[in-house]
């Protein structure tokens, strides 16, 4: 395995209230440069059930609807040594650093898209940041244990008021 770098910018505006962080962006949403590309992926179907959306399809309405519902993404990680896209897999892992994040905007919540994703938050930024994260169940098609209702029950937690 090689060192790979997360090569996605975070979105996010000063109106920002939430964030959401995935572990690292899987190889097709490195290729395409954007988050959640993976077609098998539920997280765009999800957020928008939460929010009771149409589904965003491009890059320039998943971006807008993301600052529209005053959602924050990004990743965990900045680098890594990772097999294909499973997390399982994840080697030496060099957090993102979320000072830019929580300079701009006033994060409320912080959510972590799967275990790996909480887990590698608990262990390389909440410490020097000082402040935790809510897991909820992964978006991911490996995650197929969770169904699509269940994922959005557990996902209105981001609708929440702080």
């Amino acid at each position: 395995m090689s060192i790979i770098l997360h090569n996605l910018p975070p979105i996010y505006n000063s109106d920002s209230e939430v964030l959401i962080l995935g572990s690292f962006p899987s190889v097709k949403s490195r290729k395409a440069k954007f988050y959640y590309e993976n077609p098998q992926n539920r997280f765009w179907l999800v957020v928008a059930s939460v929010f009771e959306q149409d589904v965003p399809r491009t890059t320039d309405e998943k971006r807008a609807f993301l600052l529209r519902n005053r959602i924050a993404l990004w990743d965990v990680i900045a680098s890594c040594e990772i097999a294909g896209s499973s997390d399982q897999t994840i080697r030496n892992p060099v957090p993102n650093d979320l000072t830019p994040i929580l300079t701009a905007a006033e994060i409320k919540r912080i959510f972590a898209n799967g275990r790996k994703a909480e887990e590698y938050f608990n262990k390389l930024i909440s410490p020097n940041i000082g402040r935790n994260a809510v897991y909820l169940p992964s978006t991911s098609p490996a995650n197929a244990a969770v169904n699509l209702d269940q994922l959005v029950q557990a996902w209105k937690a981001i609708r929440q008021k702080f």
